[in-house]
């Protein structure tokens, strides 16, 4: 039974030892980007990382973080942030555009994306 469950499975000898390790590394390869909390997001601001809202062009006038930039989440994937090896710290409203964005960016090859998700969360750290 287990044999014929192999073969219904693509598989027609005995599993390798690295299907595991495959199906491990292909939900691995999905992009990763890092989950930052307000206090962090200030630190990666402060040592050069570029803080981005991805909101609406209208969202950012009416209201927006102190030295971020507007990129609209549509648009974040074909934006030169400095490189791919620039630190980036994605917001929005709720944080679902950031989340996208995020994702985004990394499968563009971005290997510094930090997510701090809601505008909200950026709260200002103990001094």
């Amino acid at each position: 039974m287990l044999a014929f469950a192999v073969a219904a499975c693509g598989g027609g000898s005995a599993p390798s030892p690295t299907t595991p390790a495959t199906t491990a590394t292909a939900a691995t390869n999905a992009p990763a980007f890092d989950r930052v909390d307000g206090a962090k997001a200030h630190e990666l601001v402060k040592s050069g990382a570029v803080l981005v809202d991805v909101r609406s062009p209208e969202e950012f006038q009416a209201q927006h973080i102190d030295g971020a930039i507007n990129v609209p989440a549509d648009t974040v994937a074909t934006h030169d942030f400095g490189g791919k090896d620039k630190p980036v710290v994605l917001y929005c409203r709720a944080g679902h555009r950031s989340e996208k964005a995020a994702q985004s960016l990394t499968e563009q090859g971005y290997t510094q994306v930090h997510l701090l998700g809601p505008m909200s969360a950026w709260d200002t750290p103990a001094k």
